[in-house]
């Protein structure tokens, strides 16, 4: 019985995975969504945020993504509905050993995640990327990475959007096989400059930046 469990589980995934590539590959899956960790941080952070940088996406690329972002766990088989996955918060995040193989196998078969500090996140975050990577460690991108000038051009890198430890803005990535799978922005908070304007009053040049940056990242995760 463990064993018949076991091979219909695993050729559950493989199929996940053909489905996945197939879809991603003809490029009819414009949706994203934000990841619901565990851990106790605030997953939900930034709620006006990724519904600014679709609507900014849609009307300045012509992309036709789905004005509604949704939430979804990452253990969840639905995890591989969305192209884009958003992860952002304060505070701890945790990912049980089903959430590490689910993610794993996501990004694996073409899926993009983004972490996007919102502040107080760096400790906890470091340490499950690495659990879901272990054998390939976060490396800094320099401004020459693709990613920076896809639509619009960043040629120092990322931008600084909020001021937290006084620290330059730094972008990390996990390449597998000369893709980008995984992207984690640090002392930038793009997400703060994505939300509403009443929000955090940032100056239309700051948030504009913010959103081509974001512009950038999803184009670069929905054509690579």
């Amino acid at each position: 019985m463990r064993l018949a469990l076991f091979t219909f589980e695993f050729m559950r995934k493989i199929l996940v995975s053909f489905c996945t590539l197939f879809v991603f590959q003809l490029g009819l899956a414009q949706e994203v969504a934000v990841l619901q960790y565990g851990g106790g941080g605030d997953w939900y952070g930034n709620p006006t945020a990724l519904p600014n940088l679709i609507r900014f996406c849609n009307q300045e690329l012509n992309t036709t993504i789905s004005p509604k972002s949704e939430v979804v766990k990452p253990d969840n088989v639905d995890l591989f509905n969305y192209p884009f996955i958003h992860l952002t918060g304060h505070g701890n995040v945790f990912f049980s050993p089903e959430d590490l193989e689910n993610l794993s196998t996501y990004l694996l078969s073409g899926g993009f995640l983004h972490i996007d500090d919102n502040y107080g996140m760096d400790q906890y975050i470091r340490k499950e990327i690495t659990k879901l990577f272990p054998n390939s460690p976060l490396e800094e991108l320099a401004g020459n990475h693709p990613i920076f000038n896809f639509k619009y051009p960043f040629p120092d890198g990322l931008p600084k959007i909020h001021e937290h430890d006084n620290g330059r803005p730094q972008a990390f990535g996990i390449t597998i096989e000369e893709r980008l799978v995984l992207l984690y922005t640090f002392e930038s908070d793009l997400g703060d400059g994505w939300e509403n304007p009443e929000i955090h009053n940032d100056p239309q040049e700051v948030r504009l930046k913010a959103l081509r940056m974001g512009a950038n990242i999803i184009a670069y995760a929905f054509e690579n």
